[in-house]
């Protein structure tokens, strides 16, 4: 008993200082992890926390994965000392974890591939948090696409715009489209009759374009002003034209909505219409569904 109460008053207390010590320096790891995060958020350009610089973005990726191998090395670095301390010989451990180490490495195969791929996507700043990006995974299928909300040395959380969240695995990652790289670019194809006078069109475009940029909310979105590329496609009933816009990166799609909308009002005020084969359908099935009412009528008589 008397060597019981002097192993707990020694080794045994000892031991357990150490680890509330690696809890309590764990905790701080994290808080000052979430600290760092939280001011690179608050400096981020903007009020809105999608949009920031790609330094930015790749100091909060940086600061997760330090984070979190800062919090591992505490609690290796603190199992050896307690192990050290119950008397436990370590140097006898070596062999046995050498070789748990190679079943754990043949086992683990994908594990290891998943965090040395999250270190070079990192590292390379690939993307980040708050990029809107397209993921092809291994073996096809439909890629995921989404805003980054977190990317570690192991997986990538994407929420996508119908707000699920995907996960993937950094190894399982073979392709990766980058939407808000710098800067994005709104695209927005305008389809009108082929009757239409294009020069016109064109002209009705870049006031289109010229107004956007000059509109207070757009004008912080846009990087320069809009720009009409002229005639992209043809068809037999049609011409295709487009309209590109430089924006912040993720705010593509947002321009792309407003400027659909000044497009479709200024063509209608102009006379063109946007959908000319149901335009020119139209009073075919007019007519006939007259026809088909006159028959009625005269059956009904």
């Amino acid at each position: 008993m008397t060597d019981f109460v002097n192993w707990l008053r020694g080794p045994g207390l000892e031991a357990l200082l150490i680890i509330l010590g690696a809890v309590l320096l764990a905790r701080f790891v994290s808080w000052l992890g979430g600290r760092i995060t939280d001011r690179i958020d608050a400096n981020a350009t903007g009020s809105d926390a999608l949009v920031r610089s790609e330094a930015a973005k790749h100091r909060h990726s940086l600061t997760q994965v330090l984070t979190w191998a800062a919090i591992v090395m505490i609690w290796s670095i603190s199992i050896f000392f307690v192990l050290e301390r119950l008397g436990v010989p370590v140097t006898g451990l070596v062999a046995p974890a050498t070789v748990l180490g190679v079943g754990l490495g043949f086992g683990a195969q994908r594990v290891v591939g998943d965090v040395l791929a999250g270190f070079f996507l990192i590292t390379e700043r690939q993307y980040g948090f708050g990029d809107v990006v397209s993921i092809q995974v291994v073996g096809g299928g439909d890629p995921a696409d989404g805003t980054v909300e977190d990317v570690n040395l192991r997986i990538t959380r994407l929420r996508s715009v119908n707000g699920e969240v995907v996960i993937v695995p950094n190894g399982q990652i073979v392709k990766v489209i980058n939407l808000s790289r710098d800067w994005a670019r709104a695209v927005v194809d305008v389809p009108v009759p082929a009757s239409a006078d294009v020069n016109r069109v064109q002209a009705v475009l870049r006031e289109v374009g010229k107004h956007a940029f000059a509109d207070e909310r757009l004008h912080r979105l846009l990087l320069d002003e809009p720009s009409v590329m002229g005639v992209e496609s043809l068809a037999l009933d049609e011409v295709n034209l487009r309209i590109v816009a430089r924006t912040l990166p993720g705010k593509q799609f947002e321009v792309g909505r407003d400027l659909r909308a000044r497009v479709a009002l200024a063509l209608s005020r102009e006379g063109v219409s946007l959908r000319a084969s149901t335009a020119q359908d139209l009073p075919d099935v007019q007519d006939e569904a007259l026809a088909e009412d006159r028959a009625r009528s005269g059956g009904a008589a």
